[in-house]
Parts: structure tokens; C-alpha cells; sequence
């Protein structure tokens, strides 16, 4: 009887020791961060980018935050004083100076980027949703489906971008919301095909024919099952994507055919200015040191965030 007893105390020690075991395995394993925790926390390490992440923001709040702006400087950015014109930086309470009709500069700065930031950003979303749902259908089906979308694709590409944007820029006129989808229409053929890429080496795993014999309709699958695992590639590419969109709109704006007078935008602000680059060097320089820093924030967030989410740096 001793001996039965001794042994079932033994087993009902291991028992309980296994039980421990388990539940440290289970807190371990709910304790271990994701793939987005662990490459945010990569990416803020990084100090160029989280600086560049900084600046970007600024410039974000700065642009959209035009009209606080405006109250704050006192001046309007469509309004001018003719007695005040080109006045350099901190003159009679200008503190970026004024341009050639008098008008504050600190204040059309501000509204031209929102205006660029707005055209910016919802070009890149567009060009997105197009480009996403063209690369997910031709690489998820596949076939002839796949050969005429991407035949589709690479005749958009061979089309010289700028001189499109500015033919349709002639004969449409648009506003910044029209020039944002002008912009998107050529801007999405990168990211289709990367989209594709993925999803042909993602659509024969285990868990999407696991989905299929489920019931799952093919749009639930691309959308539930494939397109959650191309999220990383498509935040890298829109960070990357966005400078370029930037520097899109300025040329647009710059050469007449953009945003026009007198909504002002950086690329406008820019054109405005090079008549008068020896008369007042900071009218040229400021509007286009704005596109630089904006296009080199987003830029170097793009890189940071590329190095961050490679599986290969988080495992």
C-alpha cells in the first residue's frame, strides 16, 4: 500500500509538472510578438527613419493644418499687398517674407502643401485599389485572365508617363481631386505586378486549399486569406510610391498644366518664383526646399520600413 501510494504521488507530481510546463509554454507563446510588433520595433531602431517618420508627420500636420496657420500669421494665402512685395524672411512681420503680389509665403506654403499632401495621398490610395485588385484577380486565376490584364500592364508602362499626365492635364482641366486620379491612372502598374507576384506563390499553399474545401468563395479567399499576407509589401511600396507622386504633382503644377492659380500648390509657388530668383533668392528656395524634404521623409520612411518588414531581418 506504501508503495502504491509513493507512486501515486509521483505520478501526480509529474502531472503537475507537466501542467506547469504547459502553461509557461502557453504564457510564452501568447507573451511572443507578431510579425508587425516585432518589425516596428526593428523600425524604431532606426534612427534616420524614425527621424525622417518625425519630419514627415510635421510636415503632415504642418499642411493640413493650413488654416491654423492662417489665423496664426494673420495673412490670407489668396490675398496681397502690393506695398510689400518680395520682402525677405522676418520683414514687417512676414516670417518667411512675401512673394510678387505681396502675400505671405509662410501661408501659401501651408496651403499649397495640403493641396500637394491631398493630391499625393489620395493618388497613391487610388493607384492602390486599382493596382491591388488587378494584381490579385490576374495572379489568383491565372490563365488567360492573367496574360490579358498583364498584356494590359505593360502597354500602360511603355506609355511615357509625363507626356500622358499632360495631355489629359490639357483636355480634362482638373482640379486637385481630378489630377490625383489623373496621377493614379498610370501609377498602379508597380504595385499590380508585385501584387501578382505574391499572389501566384501564395495561392497553392495549405491553408487556401484548406479555405476552398471549407466552401470559401474565391473573392473571401483572395481578400480574407491572400491579400492580409501582401499587406507588408504593399505599406513598403506606398511609402516609396508617395515621393514620386509628390514630385508628379510639383512637375504638373510647375509646367501650367496641375493646380492653377489661384489655389496654390508647391509646384505652382515654384513656377511663380523663377522669375524672381535674383531679386529674392528664398521666393525660389523655400517652396522648393518643401517638395525636397517631403519626398526625402517618405522616402527614407519607405527604406526604413522595407528593412523592418523583411522576414528575413525579423526572424
Amino acid at each position: 500500500m506504501a508503495q502504491q501510494s509513493e507512486t501515486a504521488s509521483a505520478s501526480l507530481s509529474t502531472i503537475e509538472s507537466e501542467n506547469r510546463g504547459t502553461m509557461l509554454d502557453r504564457s510564452q507563446l501568447h507573451s511572443t510578438p507578431g510579425f508587425y510588433r516585432r518589425a516596428w520595433r526593428r523600425f524604431r531602431k532606426d534612427k534616420v527613419a524614425m527621424a525622417a517618420f518625425a519630419l514627415a508627420i510635421f510636415i503632415l500636420i504642418f499642411s493640413f493644418g493650413a488654416p491654423v496657420v492662417s489665423l496664426m500669421t494673420g495673412y490670407d494665402f489668396a490675398r496681397g499687398d502690393l506695398t510689400k512685395t518680395l520682402l525677405g524672411p522676418g520683414e514687417q512681420g512676414h516670417l518667411l517674407g512675401t512673394d510678387a503680389n505681396g502675400r505671405d509665403i509662410l501661408t501659401r506654403l501651408a496651403y499649397g502643401g495640403r493641396v500637394s499632401m491631398m493630391v499625393s495621398v489620395l493618388a497613391v490610395i487610388s493607384a492602390l485599389t486599382i493596382g491591388a485588385s488587378v494584381g490579385s484577380i490576374a495572379g489568383y486565376y491565372g490563365g488567360f485572365i492573367d496574360s490579358v490584364l498583364m498584356r494590359f500592364v505593360d502597354v500602360i508602362i511603355s506609355i511615357p508617363g509625363i507626356t500622358i499626365l499632360l495631355l489629359l492635364s490639357v483636355w480634362f482641366r482638373p482640379g486637385p481631386v481630378g489630377l490625383a486620379f489623373v496621377i493614379a491612372a498610370l501609377a498602379w502598374t508597380g504595385i499590380a505586378r508585385l501584387v501578382r507576384g505574391e499572389v501566384l506563390t501564395l495561392k497553392n499553399r495549405d491553408y487556401i486549399d484548406a479555405a476552398r474545401v471549407t466552401g470559401a468563395s474565391n473573392s473571401r479567399i483572395i481578400f480574407r486569406q491572400i491579400f492580409p499576407n501582401v499587406l507588408s509589401i504593399v505599406i513598403v511600396w506606398m511609402s516609396l510610391a508617395l515621393p514620386s507622386l509628390i514630385l508628379y504633382e510639383a512637375t504638373l503644377s510647375y509646367l501650367g498644366f496641375g493646380v492653377r492659380i489661384p489655389q496654390p500648390s508647391w509646384g505652382n509657388m515654384l513656377d511663380e518664383a523663377k522669375e524672381f530668383y535674383r531679386t529674392s533668392w528664398t521666393y525660389v528656395f523655400i517652396p522648393g526646399f518643401a517638395i525636397y524634404m517631403a519626398a526625402l521623409s517618405f522616402n527614407l520612411i519607405g527604406n526604413g520600413l522595407r528593412d523592418a518588414l523583411d522576414p528575413r531581418l525579423n526572424s
